[in-house]
């Protein structure tokens, strides 16, 4: 075997090896980011077990607020919709109206002392608060993994090993400004 021989199949094990390492930590950035994915929707589905047992305890007391009511209840069928068609940018909208509907409902629950002094109303309220945390806390963890994912898929030369095999971009879980904005009480007690 000559040198030139040896360099040829040198630089081919070489590409092999190194394709291969590549390949293999685009399965584990695409796998982590399912993985992230799967920690949010068993989250999501809890808060949809626990919202229709919070909103019966809320209308035993809010005569008046049926309308605070529905929009959580249609929220909740919202999240749950794009949840299940996999769309993560309607999930990120069903997921502002669902904040929102619940910070409508807590700031309204405030006019009605028993309510909030009823046992299963705190117990729900912080149950669902608790679940809407992790919920933000994996939504970040969500974003980190699609970023990376994406971030890798396109840098050179892993892009080339990326479209070979087709790997691709995934969608960050976003909402929309409304869910930032502080929540004006006085219009949840006018009309």
């Amino acid at each position: 075997m000559s040198i030139a021989e040896f360099v040829f199949w040198a630089i081919i094990a070489v590409a092999v090896v190194y394709t291969v390492v590549v390949f293999n930590h685009l399965v584990t950035i695409k796998h982590n980011v399912k993985k992230a994915w799967s920690n949010i929707d068993v989250l999501l589905k809890q808060r949809h077990e626990e919202l229709p047992k919070l909103v019966e305890t809320c209308r035993q007391y809010m005569q008046f607020e049926q309308q605070t009511l529905e929009k959580v209840m249609q929220a909740r069928t919202s999240v749950s919709q794009a949840q299940a068609q996999g769309d993560i940018g309607a999930l990120g909208m069903a997921e502002t109206e669902m904040r929102l509907g619940l910070g409508n409902l807590f700031a309204v629950a405030e006019a009605y002392p028993e309510l909030k002094a009823n046992e299963s109303f705190q117990h729900l309220q912080q149950r669902i608060s608790g679940l809407e945390n992790a919920i933000a806390d994996r939504r970040e963890f969500y974003n980190e993994s699609v970023n990376i994912n994406n971030i890798q898929i396109e840098q050179f030369p892993d892009v080339i090993i990326a479209g070979l095999f087709r790997f691709k971009a995934f969608e960050l879980l976003e909402f929309n400004e409304a869910e930032t904005a502080d929540v004006d009480i006085r219009t949840l007690f006018q009309g």
